[in-house]
């Protein structure tokens, strides 16, 4: 007998995540009148790293990405779109 099969998250589920999230740092970064490079600067990243996060192409510690939001007084909430049977 064989146990589940264990999969990776379909790339399509986690895009569109990736894309809101980075439009959102984008507009906030703007709204509060910073470029690329004073976020970068204030977080203490490069600014590649917030170039590819701004377009959900990069990946980034996620240290690093909560640090970004602090910057910009936004919450990072990690949700589990799975439930548990009981």
């Amino acid at each position: 007998m064989t146990g589940p099969r264990r999969t990776a998250p379909r790339r399509d589920d986690v895009v569109p995540a990736l894309a809101g999230l980075g439009s959102t740092i984008a507009a906030r970064r703007v709204q509060l009148r910073l470029t690329q490079q004073d976020l970068a600067d204030l977080a203490g990243v490069s600014r590649s790293s917030i170039q590819a996060l701004e377009y959900g192409s990069g990946g980034l510690r996620l240290a690093a990405l909560v640090e970004v939001a602090s910057v910009l007084g936004l919450q990072v909430t990690l949700e589990s779109p799975f439930v548990a049977d009981r």
